[in-house]
């Protein structure tokens, strides 16, 4: 990996649980693991209570040996096969890479109580088992849902049609074996309504009034887009920071960037967003099971370049077809698939700048802010 940015030091990493309440740092750490059912953990997770500028909390983090071990250089993406996890098949083992990814944090993954954090590991869990499920029709000009379940609107976008719960208009919107069929989406919206989803399904559980406000707002309005990444996300990492290029944690949303000028101004082919699964895996919502590894993906946007063509309006598209024996000829090209991945796996430049170094690895995730009674900060409309 050729990025190399500055690592926090260990005194901002992990998570960081700032309740006044939990001023004991070992009965935190008991409480935290027991609370996720991951109590074996301790021995490996350090504890400590400090102050800042924000007041006290107690920290929780992977001990130097364990990440030494487990996940060097914060590489995350082989996590799941150093612990024999198997985080697409067993519910138990995807919530142990979640934390263990999070204990490992290179930037504090900070939280107002326990049940904050809770919430937040079961939102990822949520979210990836929700992107499993999901395959849609990539389509970047049209959109389509079942009709049992929307209206559209220019302004509004879709909305609930009247009696239509949230979480079952979402499922069936993405999950072709409850649906029967696949809804075109461009990557970016796919993203918004699975983690919408993961989102819901947590409110729904622990905090039933915030999840009536927002079931009750998109029966008048979607939310989308920027708006969207500010009322539910939070952001890590800067172009000035970046995260490590290989630390993920399963549900995080990702975007890899097209490093090409010219096939980049292809509609839709500007990037790609997906979520990161665990194991390694990243969501290909447009072929059920056939998750991408990081080298696939990366060889993928490269190869869009040969790929592009002007159709009779004169407008630059992508022809996938022609590039998939491109893509299979990469991967069985040793000195070939290592160019590329040198090329591909820089930091991408910001928004607007094209080089000849390439680089499509972004320098920040997204996941989800908190959502518990009290100390929420998802700023959902008022209707």
């Amino acid at each position: 990996m050729n990025g190399t940015g500055k690592h926090p030091g260990p005194a901002r990493r992990g998570i960081l649980i700032r309740d006044p309440q939990l001023s004991d740092a070992q009965a935190t750490r008991q409480a935290a693991l027991t609370r996720l059912a991951l109590p074996d953990l301790a021995p490996h997770v350090q504890a400590e209570s400090d102050t800042d500028a924000q007041g006290p909390y107690v920290r929780l983090r992977l001990d130097a040996p364990s990440m030494q071990a487990w996940a060097p250089g914060f590489d995350t993406m082989r996590l799941a096969a150093t612990l024999n996890l198997h985080p697409l098949d067993s519910d138990a083992d995807l919530l142990r890479e979640i934390v263990v990814a999070m204990l490992m944090g290179p930037v504090g993954f900070e939280f107002s109580s326990l049940d904050e954090l809770e919430s937040a590991v079961y939102i990822r869990r949520n979210i990836v088992q929700a992107a499993r499920k999901t395959t849609l029709a990539f389509e970047t000009e049209g959109a389509e849902r079942p009709e049992d379940c929307w209206t559209y609107d220019e302004d509004k976008g879709f909305t609930l049609l009247p009696g239509v719960p949230l979480l079952r208009a979402l499922i069936k919107t993405t999950q072709p074996e409850v649906s029967g069929r696949l809804y075109s989406f461009s990557c970016y919206r796919a993203t918004e309504y699975v983690t919408l989803l993961g989102i819901a399904q947590e409110l729904a559980r622990c905090n039933p009034e915030l999840f009536e406000r927002l079931q009750t707002l998109w029966r008048q309005r979607a939310i989308m887009s920027e708006e969207f990444h500010t009322v539910f996300l939070r952001e890590q990492g800067s172009m000035d920071e970046p995260l490590p290029p290989l630390y993920y944690v399963p549900g995080d949303r990702v975007w890899f960037r097209n490093p090409h000028e010219a096939s980049a101004d292809a509609t839709g082919f500007e990037g790609s967003w997906v979520m990161y699964l665990g194991g390694g895996l990243f969501t290909n919502f447009w072929k059920a099971n056939q998750h991408y590894t990081l080298t696939a993906k990366c060889v993928e946007i490269y190869h869009w370049r040969h790929g592009l063509y002007l159709d009779a309006k004169g407008e630059q598209q992508i022809d996938e077809a022609r590039i998939a024996p491109l893509i299979e000829a990469t991967l069985n090209n040793p000195v070939e698939l290592a160019r590329i991945m040198a090329l591909m796996t820089r930091w991408r430049e910001p928004r607007g700048i094209y080089t000849e170094a390439g680089g499509c690895m972004d320098t920040t995730r997204e996941f989800a802010r908190w959502v518990r009674p009290g100390t929420t900060d998802m700023p959902i409309p008022k209707t």
